[in-house]
Order: structure tokens, then C-alpha cells, then sequence
């Protein structure tokens, strides 16, 4: 099985963005982390970060034509706006499970809107770092896998 992370705007300033937020992990703490519960699960993994929505959609559409068989997802503020996330997830068809550090439901009411949520298997919010393990162990149990 092979699962690809995607993390969308800013999460590559993990450890200096809102520590009081987000912890003060930095983003190749968190790539760390999924690597040795992936080597655990027995998964590969591949990892994606951009600042721009579009490229964000080409690696989910990169990741149907490389034979992915699931997609790890925070996009973090694009959550919020971008019906094209959503679009190429419904269109790729790779089981894809939404992760969020925090809990965007008890933050700004603009935050309690997910647009991907709806293409997604299922979504993870508020349990920090550990959120993208519990997505990758979903994914895993979901593909009968373990």
C-alpha cells in the first residue's frame, strides 16, 4: 500500500506558526513521525507540501496516475475556500482522509467550513501531530491491509 501526505499553505513553518496553536514540532518532526508508523504499518509513504492550490490539485491528481492507494490530507486555510481540492479529490477516487493539528470547529467561524470534507472517507481534527497517524492507520484498517 502507498500513501501519499499532502499538507497544503504554511505547514511548512510547523514549530515557528502559532506554537500555541500547532506545538512546536517543526514539519520534518511530523515527516518523521509518519515515516516510522508507516515503516510500522507497513506502507510506503510520500510526502507533498505547497503554499499554492494548484499544485496541491496536480499532486492529488499525480497521485491517481501513480498508482496511490491513499491520500493523507490537511489543506489547512484551503479547507476552507477551495472547491477545486474537493473537485480533484472526487475525481482521482483515492480514499483520502482529511487531517487538521487543531480543532477548526471550536476556532473562528469561518474555520468550521470544510469544503473537502465531502470527498473525503474521514476526517481527523484536534489531536495534533498524532491526527496524521490516526489518518494513516484508517487508510491501512480501510484497505484490509492489517
Amino acid at each position: 500500500m502507498r500513501i501519499l501526505v499532502i499538507n497544503g499553505p504554511n505547514m511548512n513553518l510547523l514549530g515557528i506558526r502559532q506554537p500555541e496553536i500547532y506545538g512546536k514540532a517543526t514539519y520534518d518532526d511530523l515527516v518523521s513521525m509518519i515515516q516510522e508508523e508507516a515503516a510500522r504499518l507497513g506502507v510506503g509513504v510520500a510526502f507533498f507540501q505547497s503554499n499554492h492550490e494548484g499544485a496541491l490539485v496536480d499532486a492529488i491528481q499525480g497521485a491517481y496516475r501513480d498508482g496511490v492507494d491513499g491520500i493523507v490530507i490537511n489543506p489547512a486555510a484551503y479547507t476552507h475556500t477551495s472547491v477545486a481540492l474537493l473537485d480533484a479529490v472526487k475525481a482521482v477516487g483515492i480514499p483520502t482522509v482529511e487531517v487538521h493539528i487543531s480543532d477548526p470547529d471550536s476556532r473562528e467561524e469561518f474555520r468550521r467550513v470544510s469544503y473537502i470534507r465531502e470527498g473525503c472517507v474521514a476526517t481527523v481534527r484536534g489531536h495534533g501531530l498524532a491526527g496524521y497517524l490516526e489518518a494513516l492507520r484508517l487508510l491501512v484498517e480501510r484497505s484490509g491491509q492489517q
